[in-house]
Formats: C-alpha cells, sequence, structure tokens
C-alpha cells in the first residue's frame, strides 16, 4: 500500500451527530409520544421510529401528524411537542461509550464538532445536562445554520469550515441512514452506528458499521487508541441483576450442549437499553450452590422476531443438571466483543468457547477477583 494510500484513511479530526448517537433521544422521544398520542385515542407503534429517526423535525412532525391523522396542523403539533420534550430534556442519557470516547478525544487533543439536524439553541440545551461536553466541540453546527439538512452535505461542510480541516481527513460519526448519507455526500470517513437494532443492512454505505460507540477502534482511523483494555476485555462499571432462572431457548441450548441460565427481562428493560447486545462477563450466585464464574450474552436472539434483548448468562461449572426457577444473581464487571453473526455453528461454538477462556483468565485479574465478594450474590432471596 502507497503512503498516499494509507494517508487517506486518517482522521485528524472528529465530526459527531448528536441525537441517537451520543444520546439517547429517541427514548424520550418514544415515550412522550406514547403518552401524547394516546390523549388522541391512538397507539404510538415502536416501528414508527424508522421513518423519524435522523430527520429534521418539521419532516419528523409532518411524518407523526400524517400518519397517525392528527386533527392539528404541523407547527401545532410540534409546539406542544416540544413544550413537553423541553420539560424533560435533562432526562436524557447518554448512550454507552460517549462519555469514554468525548473523554478520550478531548484528553488526546483531537479536534471534534457537533453536526445536528436539530436546531442550535435545543443542541446547546441538550449538552448543557452533560459534564464536560461544551467544552469538548470547538464547532456546533445546527439544521437552522444551513439552508438544507441531513441527508444533505452542507451541515457536514459547513463543521469541517469551521474547524478548518479538509472534509478528507474528517470522521464522522452517525447512527441514521440520513446522517449516513450526509457525511458520504461530503466526501467524509463515516461510522454508522446504529440506533435501531436488526438495521444493519440499511447503512451498507458507510465505511464500518459498528454495535455500540464502545467498539470504535479510534486507531483504524489513525487517531489515538483507547488506553482502557486489559487483557481482551473492558472492565465497566458493575451492575447487578438477579431473578428465578427461566427456560433457556437461545445459542445455550442443547445442540451447544452449554446450559444458560435465561433471566426474565421484564424488570430490567431500561437497564439493557445502556448496555449494547454482545458478549459480558462477571460473577454469578446461586442461593443453593454458591458463586461461579460466568460470561454472558446480551441481545436478539436470531432464531425469534423479539423487540426485547435477552439475557442469557452461561455459568463456567459444570453442574450435570438444570437449575431452572431457583434463584441467580449477577455481578456483571466487563465486557468482551460487541454481537455478531456466524457463518457457521461450528464457528459459533468455537468463539463462545474463546470467549470462555477469556472471561476465565480476567475473572482471576485482581481487578475483577473482587467482585466475587459482592454481598449482591449470597443474599438469600428468602430470608425477609
Amino acid at each position: 500500500m502507497s503512503m498516499s494510500n494509507s494517508l487517506e484513511k486518517l482522521a485528524s479530526c472528529v465530526i459527531l451527530d448528536l441525537d441517537g448517537t451520543l444520546i439517547n433521544t429517541d427514548g424520550l422521544v418514544g415515550e412522550i409520544l406514547r403518552g401524547y398520542l394516546s390523549k388522541h385515542g391512538k397507539q404510538w407503534d415502536g416501528r414508527e421510529t424508522l421513518k423519524i429517526v435522523g430527520k429534521t423535525p418539521i419532516e419528523a412532525a409532518t411524518a407523526i401528524v400524517e400518519d397517525y391523522g392528527l386533527p392539528c396542523g404541523v407547527d401545532e403539533f410540534n409546539t406542544e411537542f416540544y413544550q413537553l420534550f423541553s420539560a424533560q430534556m435533562s432526562k436524557i442519557k447518554p448512550l454507552p461509550g460517549a462519555n469514554r470516547l468525548i473523554q478520550h478525544l478531548k484528553g488526546n487533543g483531537v479536534p471534534m464538532a457537533l453536526a445536528s439536524n436539530s436546531s442550535r439553541a435545543n443542541i446547546e440545551s441538550k449538552i448543557s445536562y452533560h459534564k464536560g461536553w461544551k467544552e469538548s466541540f470547538s464547532v456546533i453546527v445546527g439544521g437552522d445554520e444551513v439552508t438544507q439538512g441531513k441527508p444533505y452535505p452542507e451541515i457536514y461542510l459547513e463543521a469541517a469550515r469551521r474547524l478548518n480541516k479538509e472534509v478528507a481527513s474528517c470522521l464522522v460519526i452517525e447512527d441514521s441512514t440520513p446522517g449516513v448519507t450526509a457525511g458520504k455526500a461530503a466526501g467524509m470517513k463515516v461510522v454508522a452506528v446504529p440506533s435501531l437494532p436488526k438495521q444493519t443492512h440499511l447503512f451498507t454505505s458507510a465505511n464500518e458499521i459498528m454495535n455500540s460507540l464502545i467498539d470504535l477502534r479510534p486507531e483504524k482511523w489513525g487517531l489515538p487508541p483507547f488506553q482502557d483494555w486489559i487483557e481482551n476485555t473492558l472492565p465497566i462499571e458493575p451492575w447487578c441483576i438477579g431473578g428465578p432462572v427461566v427456560k433457556g431457548f437461545g445459542r445455550g441450548s442443547k445442540v451447544l450442549g452449554i446450559p444458560t441460565a435465561n433471566l426474565s427481562t421484564k424488570e430490567y428493560a431500561s437497564e439493557l437499553v445502556e448496555h449494547p447486545a454482545g458478549v459480558y462477563f462477571g460473577w454469578a450466585g446461586l442461593s443453593t450452590r454458591g458463586v461461579f464464574k460466568m460470561v454472558m450474552s446480551i441481545g436478539w436472539n436470531p432464531y425469534f422476531n423479539n423487540t426485547e434483548k435477552t439475557i442469557e448468562p452461561w455459568l463456567l461449572h459444570e453442574f450435570g443438571e438444570d437449575f431452572y426457577g431457583e434463584e441467580l444473581r449477577l455481578v456483571i464487571v466487563g465486557y468482551i466483543r460487541p454481537e455478531a453473526n456466524f457463518p457457521s455453528l461450528e464457528r459459533l461454538v468455537e468463539k463462545i468457547h474463546e470467549d470462555r477462556g477469556i472471561a476465565e483468565r480476567a475473572l482471576d485479574l485482581q481487578l475483577y477477583a473482587n467482585f466475587k465478594d459482592d454481598p449482591f450474590l449470597s443474599t438469600n432471596p428468602l430470608l425477609p
């Protein structure tokens, strides 16, 4: 590869979209629309999200007013919706890996811009709730500062102009197809982190598609690498979940010969939003048997068209029997890799055993081993 070709891949700045890329705006939008539409005797259909992700506020409002036959004009709807939205803006959480990425780029002196179809004022309000974000972006371009929003390239070209960077040296990070289209049309490299599950087929024009910001490897684009991976694992803020084991039906079925201990996800829906589909590990406590090493997957089971993520822990211990109905408690301490599709069952089984090896070795490290004594794991659920 000639030097000129390799330099074409290098980025010297990062331009980020905001909603759905750095913050979970869709969650709040869905919540407000559910309430708003039910007042009009209609029910919010989550699939409609496809029609509004990445669109300008007017386009999104028009789609909703028309699709649901609402008895108000687009402007009226927009005004009402925005009042409700503004009142709850502080509830919007950063998406997994957003804070980590912003701190990493800022700490390494990589110039960053925000480029969003939202209005400039709206962008500034949203980021004001996230510590350190405002100071991290040297440039912000809102949809009201250009003549045409995404999918047109103007927002991205304007961001590059204000950053004083060549378009070829800009790396764009986006979650929607209009955004990816805009970034590519501007002549930039684009990483897509789709905000909707199972929609990766719509993002083929992106240079790379990934499951979450956690999986970004900046060094691929000539940017400083993250330094926080330890022995092929990423330490995460530990989180605890538990409940009776429900009969498994997924990757750990009898075909694989791996008894997984599925947990019901009903009570954990909001926590699961904060954890991308992928493979994690930690410690598992069974009320009658003790504490064991554990590797688990969170994801959308490929064999069922379920809209909810599943949790499938695999206890790294030979039990020789099922333990359905028993109380299981998990403390999840690290991340291994994103969810992936495999060309064959053999390759999947091979990968599962590779994950097992990584988890078993990692859990011997002091950093992770300390959590084995977490009181959550040994609390007897039968006691008051």
